[in-house]
């Protein structure tokens, strides 16, 4: 969570000066997502945790806060997905950015305001709508990548389920279970995800409906075509009684 939402952040970052007038920050913008999209987010990983410590660049050192220790293993992880992620989610802001139409722009600044004040107010909101379904991608596609923080000895969940399948060895059972659970995080962001989208759409006065609503619905209706059938099976107490009287 804490790498998608600072991802979030570099990314506006990065789309605001790729979207820029000045060419050396939009320069500065367009190679850093090439270099973070064209390098595996494995190589970025060992490379900022191993490769800076062996080069003496630096060295993520254990963090002390709020009473609670950091690895430095962690601390690179977080420092090694924010980086790889803001590359990625700056291409989704700056596509939804350039979707909205110029004349949007255009009469904000004829209204009185500022770029930034424009950018906040007139453009960003309109963009958040088309953005959501790729942010939503993307952490699903960031909570998946967390397993290769195993290579760097973060004590994440691919890694605990190596050391219990090598101790019972019970690997194809251990790993199914894995797949599941990371099956089950993802359907759960998708849920929010899509709840989110239906929730943008009605404030614009488009009526959707939500994933969770209509699996309701459809669970309702089985249970009351469930529930007609058994009426229509059940005997008719008037025609047991008039059975009765003819017997």
């Amino acid at each position: 969570m804490l790498a998608m939402a600072l991802g979030v952040v570099l990314g506006l970052v990065l789309a605001l000066m790729r979207l820029s007038h000045n060419r050396i920050l939009s320069t500065i913008s367009a190679v850093y997502v090439w270099i973070m999209q064209g390098i595996p987010l494995l190589v970025v990983l060992v490379v900022i945790y191993l490769g800076l410590a062996a080069a003496n660049i630096y060295k993520f050192q254990n963090v002390h806060a709020f009473g609670l220790v950091v690895a430095g293993s962690v601390s690179a992880a977080i420092v090694g997905l924010t980086m790889n992620n803001g590359a990625y989610v700056s291409e989704i802001i700056r596509s939804a950015i350039t979707a909205v139409p110029e004349g949007q722009a255009e009469a904000s600044k004829a209204l009185g305001h500022t770029g930034f004040s424009s950018m906040r107010w007139i453009i960003l909101p309109q963009a958040v709508r088309t953005m959501i379904p790729p942010l939503g991608n993307q952490f699903n596609t960031l909570m998946k990548n967390t397993s290769l923080l195993s290579i760097i000895g973060v004590s994440e969940l691919f890694l605990v389920t190596q050391a219990v399948s090598s101790a019972t060895f019970k690997t194809f059972e251990i790993f199914l279970v894995t797949g599941i659970y990371y099956l089950l995080l993802t359907t759960v962001w998708t849920i929010v995800q899509n709840e989110i989208e239906c929730h943008l759409s009605r404030q614009l006065g488009i009526p959707a409906q939500s994933m969770l609503h209509k699996a309701f619905f459809a669970i309702a209706s089985v249970f009351s075509r469930k529930s007609g059938k058994a009426a229509k099976a059940a005997p008719s107490p008037a025609l047991n009684s008039s059975e009765s009287k003819e017997a």
